[in-house]
C-alpha cells in the first residue's frame, strides 16, 4: 500500500459553546472567534506535522481546500504546500483537493500547480473537486452548474499542462483566449490527478473513464460504504473493458493507534467527538443546496448521513463500531484496515492521524506507532 498523511488544519482554540450558538462552523460562524495568535500557532504546529511525516516514512503528505470555516485553516493549500516544498526532500507533496467550479479562471490552477511541480522537481500530486455544498455558500457560485464547470475546468487545466501554446479555449463557462502556460509543469505529461469524493455516481464514472483512469478516493464514511463505492468504481472500470489496479483505489479515514484499544479509544475520543460534532456537522441545506446533486447521488449521501446519525451528536464508539474512524491497538488497526483492504484492493491509504482538537501530544505519538506498528505490515 501507499500511505499519505493527510491534514485538515481544523482551528482547535475554537469555543465550542459560542461555535454551538450558530448552525455550523463553517459560512456563518463569525470571524471574531478566531485568535490570529493562536491561528499563527496552529499553522506552525500542523506544518510541523506534516514535516515530521516524510520524517516517519509516509510516501505521500497531503493538504487540501476549504473556505471560511474552522473545519480547515486552508483556503490557499498552494502556499502550504510551498513551504512543505523547501522543508521537505522526498515525500510527495498532495493537494487534495482544489475545487474547480468555484475559481473564474481555471488557467490560474493550472500555473499554480505546474510552478509548484517545477518547484519540488516533480514531487506535486494534485486533487481536484468539486468542492462540498458549504463551499457554493462561500463563494456565491452557482451549484447547479457544479458539474460542468468541473469537467470543464479540467479539461482546459490539463490542455493547458499538455498543450503547446499560445491557443484558445472556448467553452461554456470558460473562455481565455490565450492559454500559454509558463512554466509547463516538471512531470510529464503532468503532475498525477487525484480524485476524493463521498460516493457521487458521477464521480466514479467519470473518473474510471478510460481517458482518465483518475485514482479514486472515498473519504468519511463507514466502513460498509467505502466498500461499496470503492466497488462501485472496480465494477465501472470493468464495464468500460479493464481492471481498475490498486494503486487506482484508495478511502480516507481518521485512525488512532495506542498500546491498548481502551487507551486509544480514551484518547481519541475528545478528537473524534469533536471533529463529527463540532467541525464537521452541517444542516442538510447547507451542505446540499439545490441543484448541488443528481437524485441518484443525493439518495447515497443522505444514506451515509443517516449511516453517521446526523441528527444526533455521535460518539466515539459510534463511529468506531461503524467503521468511519479506526481506533484501537496496532492490533487492531492493522486488522481492521486489512480486511478493508481486502475487500476492495485499495492500494491507497489517505490517514487522518490529527482530527478536532485532538491536541500536538497525542498527535505525534499517534503518527509514531502508526508509522512502526502498523504501517509496515500493510507497506506490502
Amino acid at each position: 500500500m501507499q500511505f499519505t498523511f493527510f491534514h485538515l488544519m481544523p482551528y482547535r482554540p475554537l469555543d465550542m459553546a459560542e461555535r454551538h450558538k450558530h448552525r455550523a462552523a463553517w459560512v456563518v460562524l463569525p470571524n471574531s472567534l478566531y485568535d490570529p495568535k493562536k491561528g499563527a500557532d496552529e499553522y506552525q504546529s500542523y506544518v510541523d506535522q506534516l514535516v515530521y511525516a516524510e520524517q516517519l516514512g509516509f510516501d505521500v503528505i497531503a493538504v487540501n481546500e476549504h473556505h471560511q470555516t474552522a473545519y480547515g485553516l486552508m483556503p490557499a493549500p498552494n502556499l502550504i504546500a510551498g513551504m512543505l516544498i523547501a522543508r521537505t526532500t522526498k515525500a510527495k507533496i498532495a493537494i487534495i483537493g482544489r475545487a474547480l467550479p468555484l475559481v473564474n479562471n481555471p488557467v490560474n490552477i493550472a500555473e499554480e500547480f505546474a510552478m509548484l511541480d517545477n518547484l519540488s522537481r516533480g514531487r506535486i500530486i494534485t486533487g481536484f473537486v468539486r468542492g462540498i455544498g458549504n463551499e457554493y455558500h462561500a463563494t456565491g457560485i452557482n451549484p447547479f452548474f457544479s458539474h460542468e464547470r468541473y469537467q470543464e475546468a479540467h479539461d482546459l487545466i490539463v490542455q493547458a499542462w499538455t498543450r503547446p501554446g499560445p491557443f484558445s479555449f472556448e467553452g461554456e463557462h470558460y473562455n481565455v483566449r490565450y492559454v500559454n502556460l509558463w512554466p509547463r509543469p516538471y512531470q510529464t505529461p503532468h503532475p498525477p490527478i487525484w480524485i476524493p469524493s463521498q460516493g457521487s455516481s458521477e464521480t466514479i464514472k467519470w473518473a474510471a473513464d478510460p481517458q482518465r483512469k483518475y485514482p479514486f478516493l472515498v473519504t468519511f464514511s463507514a466502513r460498509d460504504l467505502v466498500a461499496r463505492y470503492l466497488n462501485m468504481y472496480r465494477e465501472q472500470a470493468r464495464q468500460f473493458g479493464y481492471e481498475a489496479s490498486p494503486d487506482q483505489i484508495g478511502w480516507a479515514t481518521p485512525i488512532y493507534v495506542a498500546d491498548t484499544d481502551e487507551r486509544a479509544r480514551a484518547e481519541a475520543r475528545a478528537g473524534v467527538e469533536t471533529l463529527f460534532n463540532d467541525f464537521l456537522a452541517t444542516p442538510f441545506q447547507m451542505l446540499l443546496p439545490p441543484g448541488y446533486m443528481s437524485l441518484p447521488s443525493m439518495k447515497n449521501t443522505m444514506r451515509m448521513r443517516k449511516a453517521l446519525g446526523a441528527r444526533k451528536r455521535l460518539t466515539a464508539d459510534e463511529l468506531i463500531e461503524s467503521g468511519t474512524v479506526v481506533v484501537g491497538s496496532p492490533r487492531t488497526v492493522r486488522d481492521e484496515l486489512s480486511r478493508l483492504r481486502d475487500a476492495t484492493g485499495a492500494g491507497k491509504l489517505i490517514a487522518m492521524l490529527q482530527f478536532g482538537v485532538l491536541p500536538d501530544e497525542l498527535t505525534r505519538r499517534n503518527m509514531e506507532m502508526f508509522a512502526s506498528e502498523v504501517m509496515p505490515h500493510l507497506k506490502n
